[in-house]
């Protein structure tokens, strides 16, 4: 399956136009000397980043850019025209990397950026340039420069406040549909997720976040298992991690701290610093206990766990204990912003 946060494109500069040989020629005037223009440069090739995209979809069919060759010189020194520019709209949060050596060009992180990633050649210069007292008549030009021409890997990393992790089914799209008008598709199989959604919760008048729900983690997706890097990227930006946990499988006689160390594991294995990341523990599913018996249920995970940081009990499916959960989630990022 190909999905549609990555892309792999070629763009080609116009290369630099040529420098003219040539020589004034008009009646009454026998000696004109030389008058060949420069070439005109050629133009380069942007990526800029548009708010009103969301995925790379459109460069699975378009994946060649070029830019217009800039035009020879003609006689009468007249330069030759520049090639036009062309302009590559992208995602926000589009990071471009050349496939050749692996180096990040540039990271597009907001409305508007734009990133030259093939630069045109220079114009080439006339004959008129040569002239001196020795050689009146030079019959030498500079040709234009060659273009830039870049195969070019392209890479969507969500921009999000918040990333929702965990294994498959443990509630995130779910959640996600409780909290923000995304919608997600929802079911009971694995990787309901294929593609990363993005949701907005606000909280009271003026005040919201957003949240990257990735798909379900499996054991090895560090190393490309499952549905692998292609969606750990997305949880490169964010500032706080949801760890999402089905407390389901305390009846299906499953290790519940294990699950919790297997995510644990894949983040250390992807590196990106992961592990440093703020994250906090949202045990899902808390309606199939009675109300009374949660603050209980809470205490026994925690100590069960070992959990030393923020745990939380939810309800995805009903909305229980996803408001507080929020309002949390907003205190600590403006906590964060106002620290900074």
């Amino acid at each position: 399956m190909k999905f549609v946060d990555e892309a792999s494109i070629r763009v080609t500069a116009g290369d630099g136009g040529n420098g003219c040989v040539s020589f004034r020629r008009e009646k009454y005037v026998p000696r004109g000397g030389p008058d060949g223009g420069d070439g005109g440069h050629g133009g380069s090739v942007w990526l800029e980043a548009d708010s009103g995209l969301n995925t790379l979809a459109d460069f699975r069919h378009t994946r060649r850019f070029a830019a217009e060759r800039g035009h020879d010189g003609q006689g009468r020194q007249m330069t030759g025209r520049s090639g036009e520019d062309i302009t590559v709209p992208v995602p926000v949060g589009t990071l471009v990397k050349d496939r050749e050596t692996g180096e990040v060009i540039g990271d597009l992180t907001a409305h508007g950026k734009r990133l030259c990633v093939a630069e045109g050649g220079r114009g080439g210069l006339g004959n008129v340039h040569f002239k001196s007292a020795t050689n009146r008549t030079p019959r030498r030009s500079i040709p234009g420069t060659d273009a830039e021409r870049r195969d070019l890997s392209l890479e969507l990393q969500l921009l999000a406040d918040v990333g929702l992790l965990g294994l498959p089914n443990a509630g995130k799209s779910t959640f996600l549909r409780a909290v923000s008008a995304a919608r997600p598709r929802v079911a009971d199989y694995p990787f309901t997720t294929l593609h990363p959604g993005l949701g907005v919760v606000r909280i009271g008048s003026g005040s919201s976040f957003t949240v990257a729900d990735i798909p379900g983690l499996i054991e090895g997706a560090a190393r490309g298992a499952g549905l692998g890097t292609r969606f750990l990227r997305h949880l490169a930006r964010t500032r706080l991690l949801l760890h999402l946990v089905d407390i389901a499988g305390l009846y299906e006689d499953r290790d519940l701290a294990a699950d919790i160390r297997t995510v644990t594991e894949e983040l250390a294995a992807y590196g990106h610093e992961l592990t440093r990341r703020d994250r906090w523990l949202v045990i899902n599913k808390a309606d199939l206990f009675p109300e009374e018996e949660r603050p209980a249920v809470v205490a026994s995970l925690r100590e069960s766990l070992a959990w030393q940081g923020p745990l939380y009990l939810i309800s995805a499916e009903t909305g229980w204990g996803t408001d507080a959960l929020c309002q949390a989630v907003m205190q600590h990022l403006q906590g964060e912003d106002e620290s900074h």
